[in-house]
């Protein structure tokens, strides 16, 4: 019988995590996708795979990594894994290519033998599974000895998605319990440190955590208030509960609040950290 601590734990959990909707990977694509692309052809190039490799990527969402690894890594074979259907089928439109399987399944749980991958990656998953050191220790199991298993997600903590932490800002000004649907308080161990001993607890070997950033620009502020309308991921599914009138207030601060161009564009930034070790 799970204990009234864990009960309470799990809890807590399931109330923060209420606004995660994962499932359409169009809505994904608009929110959080185009900011991927940008850090997954940076993240591979930091690897330093080898060519003609077995490829895993692991939480594979609409396939913005596998996209990457396709256009500059040349690997042999690629395999996708992702528990969301509308994810699979956006990653599978994306990435037409004969060495490319996409297929269902969970990161805790990987259905594949182990040793069986020269090269196993992640992009934005790990924060976002039940049990995140099993997730990365299945990454281990999988991948062959030496291989490569490297994983990157947002600096949440330091504030590294900045279009995410001034929505996040505006939200508590207007509603003080949003503060505990904001990522940086779900995911506190999303730092170098904390990753690190992320990868050491799984198991991994040789160690290295980076900042990879990249810049994102909005063209105004209806390009960055749309995605947040959209109810995919914790800040839209936020939005989306809201009411029209407290959406309308939460919309007008924003739009208040933001830094312009003289063209009305909007210049923020994004930083991941990427973490790689080697499968002993």
């Amino acid at each position: 019988m799970m204990s009234a601590s864990k009960l309470l734990v799990v809890g807590e959990m399931n109330e923060a995590s209420r606004h995660d909707a994962w499932q359409s990977g169009g809505n994904y694509d608009n929110y959080m996708g185009r900011w991927s692309r940008r850090i997954a052809p940076r993240f591979v190039e930091w690897i330093e795979p080898a060519p003609r490799g077995d490829w895993l990527d692991v939480g594979c969402g609409t396939g913005e990594l596998s996209n990457a690894i396709v256009a500059h890594c040349d690997p042999k074979s690629l395999i996708g894994i992702d528990p969301s259907d509308g994810f699979l089928s956006k990653a599978r439109d994306k990435v037409r290519d004969d060495r490319v399987d996409f297929v269902a399944g969970q990161a805790e749980k990987l259905p594949f033998p182990s040793e069986s991958f020269d090269v196993v990656v992640s992009g934005l998953m790990v924060n976002f599974v039940s049990d995140r050191l099993l997730a990365v220790s299945e990454m281990r199991r999988v991948a062959r000895r030496g291989a490569t298993v490297a994983f990157y997600v947002w600096d949440y903590p330091g504030g590294g998605v900045e279009f995410m932490r001034a929505f996040w800002a505006a939200a508590v000004d207007l509603d003080p319990t949003a503060r505990d649907f904001g990522e940086d308080k779900r995911f506190p161990y999303c730092t170098r440190d904390g990753l690190a001993a992320l990868a050491e607890n799984a198991g991994l070997a040789g160690i290295d955590v980076t900042a990879i950033e990249a810049q994102t620009l909005f063209r105004d502020f209806d390009d960055f208030w749309r995605p947040f309308t959209l109810g995919t991921g914790p800040a839209p599914g936020y939005c989306a509960s809201l009411s029209p009138g407290a959406r309308e207030q939460l919309r007008s601060r924003l739009r208040t609040v933001l830094p312009y161009d003289r063209d009305g564009s909007i210049p923020l930034k994004v930083r991941a950290w990427g973490v790689r070790g080697r499968a002993p």
